[in-house]
């Protein structure tokens, strides 16, 4: 079996440039870490191009076994430890490193009651963590502008716990545009904005797009020119806002709330 020990390698050297969104885009894969990653990709049938496995890590038992006869059916690449610690992107590296594909975004799907669109986001949790949100919600896709942070981010990988395995991330040019089509369907734009009359309880979710701002400006004016319905979580205490990630599962969960009761 033969194991790559140089950096010099041109499989080391392409995993490195995975870490930049522009080469990830050239070649549509991603890097996911863990083995937990590893086994949620194989249970959600994900296109996997390649694993990539700690030499050391498997000889001190470090994989279960039963996903060890499942990682057997891919291209499998060794490496020695100080070379996993190299491309690793965490702390304390599990010793698996996935390259899979990305999911080729879908149409929108116009069967769901709410639509999640996020207008700037930047921060890498704030978005893992919406993903895995929706993903626990049984909402299967979330639009994304252009000045929104790569969902393929490493971080935002991780912090979807898998996820983002089963999300159709739909990146669009022009988001003011877009959500005018959606609107064509039925669809009303509802935002969340600090001077909003209306609060999440007073308000329906049939048919409803629901874009989460900017975590320092909120949603953007041209975007709140175009809203149908603005809406506020009431608060009351005295903190104005909420991280955007809590404030999107708040009112997400609202909306299954409302569903459950509702059956």
């Amino acid at each position: 079996m033969n194991i790559i020990s140089s950096k010099d390698n041109e499989i080391v050297k392409r995993i490195r440039k995975l870490k930049e969104k522009k080469y990830r885009d050239m070649e549509n894969v991603y890097i996911v870490e863990g083995i937990k990653m590893l086994r949620e990709a194989i249970e959600s049938k994900t296109a996997i191009e390649q694993i990539i496995i700690c030499d050391d890590c498997e000889k001190s038992d470090g994989i279960p076994k039963d996903l060890m006869y499942e990682m057997a059916k891919y291209d499998c690449v060794y490496v020695t430890s100080k070379i996993f610690k190299y491309i690793s992107e965490v702390q304390s590296p599990q010793g698996v490193l996935t390259i899979v594909e990305k999911n080729n975004s879908k149409p929108i799907n116009y069967k769901e009651d709410i639509i999640i669109a996020l207008d700037g986001l930047q921060d890498p949790g704030n978005l893992g963590t919406i993903l895995r949100t929706l993903d626990s919600a049984n909402l299967s896709q979330v639009i994304v502008s252009k000045t929104t942070v790569d969902a393929y981010n490493p971080k935002v990988v991780r912090s979807t716990m898998g996820a983002i395995f089963r999300i159709n991330v739909i990146e669009v040019d022009n988001l003011k545009e877009t959500l005018l089509e959606m609107k064509t369907h039925n669809y009303k734009v509802m935002c969340t904005d600090l001077k909003a009359k209306e609060n999440i309880y007073s308000i329906d979710y049939n048919k409803k797009i629901l874009v989460i701002g900017n975590e320092a400006n909120g949603v953007s004016k041209e975007i709140l020119n175009i809203a149908d319905e603005k809406i506020i979580i009431p608060m009351l205490g005295k903190t104005e806002s909420l991280n955007a990630s809590v404030a999107t599962s708040i009112i997400v969960y609202e909306y299954v709330r409302r569903k459950i009761q509702n059956k």
